[in-house]
């Protein structure tokens, strides 16, 4: 069990270091244990940043492998990948940061330079071989994450949730409904496996129980401009636009979404570009989703994951908000 919380903590303020110290701790990859040092955090350099989240693990979104151990890094309040340096990509990704990449707030900072070295590094490690077919590919710290945190992460690993609160990633309370979510998804797993249908609760599903019975799911589109209001429908809606892997149009809706049903929200922007994890080709969305303001997968049903992904939304999940006349 592995209670070690590191240098850092939720709240702290850091400054992130210069190009020729971070240069320094990189290999041939432009990578530091595994972990890409991207174009998009140059920007950064010398700057002073708040802690937002101690990365201390992430959810599989690549694979479904479940939870992964990441080490000795953070997250830094409102820094997020712009796609400036992969093709235009707007996922918006929480940026990890090595603990080596930064510095105590206060702390002596070096002498500067190799700025232009450490683009150049970081640029040309940003671009993968092209396809077969030609089409540009990318890596970026989603598409290389499970080198970077090649361990898994059980549910049973108590150190991870005594981690969260130490480091203030969360409280207990948050820490005791991610144990409690996970432990009655494990057993609604096995359940479905060894119980007849009469002795399931709700079908043997998981924690809010989604269910879609689709084959052919519905689309819709209200050309949703950022700005405008909207309200998240309901749960029951939303559930009757899913096919049975809980997809519309091939986009998930999962139960950290489902926490928000009922919610106004304004949108933040519309997406139409967004990096393949596993192949590192640019995905052009057929049917573009919708990101709303302040709204992100929080991990409360998932282990207390700090990734804070934004969450996308289909039109079709989402009722316009008229402004009063």
């Amino acid at each position: 069990m592995q209670n070690d919380v590191g240098p850092f903590r939720v709240g702290d303020f850091v400054e992130v270091r210069s190009p020729e110290e971070i240069l320094a701790t990189l290999d041939e990859r432009a990578e530091h244990a595994s972990m890409p040092f991207m174009p998009e955090m140059l920007r950064y350099c010398g700057q002073r940043l708040r802690v937002v989240k101690v990365a201390n693990k992430a959810c599989d979104t690549m694979c479904r492998t479940g939870m992964r151990r990441v080490d000795d890094a953070v997250h830094l309040a409102g820094v997020r990948c712009d796609g400036s340096g992969h093709g235009g990509c707007q996922a918006d990704c929480l940026i990890y940061w090595k603990n080596v990449w930064l510095r105590p707030a206060g702390e002596a900072a070096a002498e500067g330079g190799q700025t232009q070295r450490l683009a150049e590094v970081a640029k040309a490690a940003a671009l993968r071989p092209p396809a077969d077919d030609g089409e540009q590919r990318y890596a970026c710290q989603a598409t290389e994450l499970l080198r970077a945190a090649p361990r898994l992460l059980p549910l049973r690993d108590v150190g991870q949730y005594l981690q969260d609160v130490r480091t203030g990633n969360a409280t207990v309370a948050q820490t005791i409904r991610a144990i409690s979510v996970g432990l009655f998804n494990r057993y609604q797993h096995v359940s479905r496996r060894v119980l007849p249908s009469w002795l399931l609760i709700r079908e043997g599903l998981p924690w809010k129980f989604l269910k879609g019975t689709q084959v052919t799911t519905p689309t819709g589109r209200t050309d949703l401009q950022p700005g405008e209001l909207v309200r998240i429908k309901s749960k029951h809606e939303i559930m009757q636009t899913l096919n049975s892997d809980l997809l519309n149009r091939g986009l998930g809706f999962d139960p950290e979404m489902a926490r928000f049903c009922g919610r106004v929200a304004r949108v933040a922007r519309r997406v139409d570009l967004i990096l393949d994890e596993k192949t590192g080709r640019m995905l052009h969305m057929k049917h573009p989703c919708i990101v709303l303001d302040g709204i992100v997968c929080e991990g409360a049903y998932n282990a207390n994951c700090p990734r804070a992904i934004p969450q996308y939304w289909r039109e079709i999940w989402l009722d316009r908000i008229e402004p009063d006349r």
